[in-house]
């Protein structure tokens, strides 16, 4: 029964707009990964590339949920891997840094959808996908791009690095490169990314939370909506027959039973109390709702 609810629920939110706007926005951060990125050579190493496609999984992650925005990241991620040049190590690197970000950023802020929540969010997934960064960078990105690309020659990655920091060793590659490139580099590039999404997302909720509907569905929503509100005004009008005038006095209002009225015409009345409407109609011996 577990089960079988658990895919009730992801039925029910697994909508077409919802599929729809992954799609879109995992088009949105492809282009910004693929196309719309730059280098800054006097700052970090040439191979370390500034883009911010994390931007619209962060936007999926705040109006759809945090599954939402890591398949924005991973979709991606994916789609760039037949164009990698870097024999996937920087695409996975890419992937694993942008769950990092995305994740911790949108449960936080889905727990309590608050600006102050919202930034918390974002200042906690910046850190914490800085720090996963400089970790994955040590232990596993640099040994296998050194190893793949340089035949494990520890010398070539550093002579890349050697413009930049000219008393970049060997010995203290790490040092150098882990803190004075990768630590700077993200904190730069996901503070870029947070403080853009901290003031744009409420710009663009109404946008991400919208529901894609065809002609004929917006027409039976107007609809119902329409029939709905005659029922209403139906049901707040009550017809009362009373041959003798003087009855009305001693009349009480059938919704809360007060006998408070505003008179608003000669057959028409007013309940003070909840708002129902009397109209007396002397032509009629029965009483109608």
């Amino acid at each position: 029964m577990k089960i079988k609810a658990f895919f009730q629920m992801v039925r029910k939110k697994v909508t077409t707009a919802y599929i729809a706007k992954v799609a879109i926005l995992s088009a949105l951060s492809f282009i910004l990964y693929m196309y719309c990125k730059f280098r800054l050579p006097f700052m970090f190493p040439s191979f370390l590339e500034m883009q911010f496609s994390e931007l619209p999984a962060v936007l999926a992650g705040f109006s759809l949920g945090p599954v939402a925005g890591s398949l924005v990241i991973i979709i991606k991620c994916l789609i760039k891997f037949p164009f990698s040049s870097t024999a996937f190590v920087g695409e996975i690197m890419d992937m694993i840094l942008g769950l990092c970000y995305v994740l911790p950023t949108s449960i936080i802020y889905h727990i309590k959808k608050t600006k102050k929540s919202a930034l918390i969010g974002l200042v906690v997934g910046t850190l914490f996908a800085t720090a996963c960064g400089m970790l994955f960078n040590r232990v596993l990105a640099v040994p296998f791009y050194v190893k793949m690309f340089f035949g494990g020659n520890f010398d070539a990655i550093v002579s890349m690095c050697s413009g930049l920091y000219p008393n970049i060793t060997r010995e203290n590659f790490y040092n150098f490169y882990i803190f004075v490139a990768v630590l700077p580099f993200n904190l730069l590039r996901l503070g870029v990314v947070s403080l853009i999404t901290f003031f744009v997302y409420k710009h663009l909720s109404k946008i991400l939370h919208s529901e894609f509907k065809s002609k004929k569905k917006r027409e039976d929503d107007e609809n119902v909506k329409e029939d709905i509100g005659n029922k209403e005004t139906e049901s707040s009008v009550i017809h009362i027959a009373e041959k003798n005038p003087d009855a009305i006095s001693s009349l009480n209002c059938p919704n809360c039973n007060s006998n408070d009225f505003e008179k608003e015409s000669e057959n028409r009345m007013r309940c003070k109390h909840c708002g129902r409407i009397l109209i007396i109609d002397n032509t009629n011996d029965k009483s109608k709702k």
